[in-house]
């Protein structure tokens, strides 16, 4: 597809540290990258339930939840991960200069697309945290039955199966859901911003 020669970027007359001081809170992206079933939407939501009870300003965006609207037309290609992604790093990005604290829980298996995630964001507002569960305990958990239906080929393509999935090598945070309760976990992250 072509882009237009017709587009100017416009510049507004409010930028995003006059809306972080006016909401009194430092924007910033939340990166929850893992396995399906790690416990990335889980301690996402947790995280955003615990700001907005500090009176933060904050809002979830989740992979299910993206593809059912905004990403409806992209499927699993990795061409089509790749834009959901950089999709998903644009919304990021304009909702981190409206000054809102964004956590994102996307698998986002390559680490090429999580660069890219970086790049749109700004390193500068740009959190990892990978839920590192292993592959086994994912799969003992699998509460939508996914990993099932993958090993019996109706799901191509799925991460950790039949696709890889590329950990970071330094993310800003670490968790293994297996072996630390979501209230623990949460707690390390709060500690951790502090």
């Amino acid at each position: 597809m072509k882009k237009s020669e017709n587009i100017v970027k416009t510049i507004g007359q409010v930028n995003q540290e006059q809306r972080e001081s006016l909401i009194k809170q430092k924007a910033c992206t939340f990166w929850f990258t893992g396995l399906s079933a790690s416990g990335k939407t889980t301690l996402a939501y947790a995280l955003e339930k615990k700001l907005f009870d500090d009176g933060k300003l904050c809002y979830v965006l989740d992979g299910d939840n993206i593809r059912h609207g905004l990403n409806s037309n992209l499927g699993f290609s990795a061409e089509d991960r790749s834009e959901n992604i950089r999709r998903i790093a644009e919304v990021s990005k304009l909702m981190n200069d409206a000054g809102i604290i964004v956590l994102t829980s996307f698998i986002s298996p390559f680490i090429s697309d999580r660069e890219l995630a970086k790049k749109i964001i700004g390193e500068e507002n740009y959190k990892e945290i990978y839920v590192s569960t292993s592959l086994h305990d994912c799969e003992q958990r699998d509460p939508k039955g996914l990993y099932k239906k993958a090993r019996c080929g109706e799901i191509i393509e799925f991460t950790g199966i039949s696709s890889p999935y590329e950990p970071p090598s330094h993310p800003y945070l670490k968790i293994n859901t297996a072996n630390t309760a979501i209230q623990d976990a949460l707690q390390l992250i709060i500690t951790v911003l502090k």
